[in-house]
């Protein structure tokens, strides 16, 4: 099952997935640091929890109204004891609508590469950095 900060950042991804199924931008922005820089599929930079909110609610309401994720981590790596890098490939299941240059797997499911850096301060661990960026569809 791993260590138990791996299974800490596990339950954190979980928590995620949880938040975005129910569609609910501000437990979804949870963990994530006041101070945090998310960048998104589509290249745009936004910083801080408030605009990390405000862009869930936006996609929650859109395009992505009831989808579904998955997440499947590839690489966990812990560059400090407090400071941990995570490549997630991610799945947006049920997405009824397509967003302009997407390209969809045969499934009708969207994948993307997800990068997000965490930090451990006073034992929680809080999203730092969220790079997210489409992946080429899956046959």
């Amino acid at each position: 099952m791993g260590t138990a900060e791996e299974v800490a950042i596990r339950k954190l991804l979980d928590h995620l997935v949880d938040a975005w199924d129910r569609g609910d931008a501000k437990a979804y922005g949870a963990h994530y640091r006041g101070d945090g820089t998310f960048t998104n599929v589509n290249g745009a930079l936004h910083i801080g929890r408030e605009e990390f909110d405000r862009r869930h609610v936006e996609v929650f309401r859109g395009v992505f109204k009831g989808t579904t994720l998955a997440m499947v981590i590839k690489v966990l790596r812990f560059v400090a004891a407090n400071v941990a890098v995570v490549d997630i490939d991610v799945a947006i299941l049920g997405c009824a609508l397509r967003p302009p240059g997407v390209q969809v797997g045969q499934d009708g499911t969207l994948h993307t590469c997800l990068m997000m850096v965490l930090i451990k301060e006073a034992d929680v661990w809080t999203i730092a950095a969220y790079h997210n960026v489409w992946q080429a569809a899956k046959s």
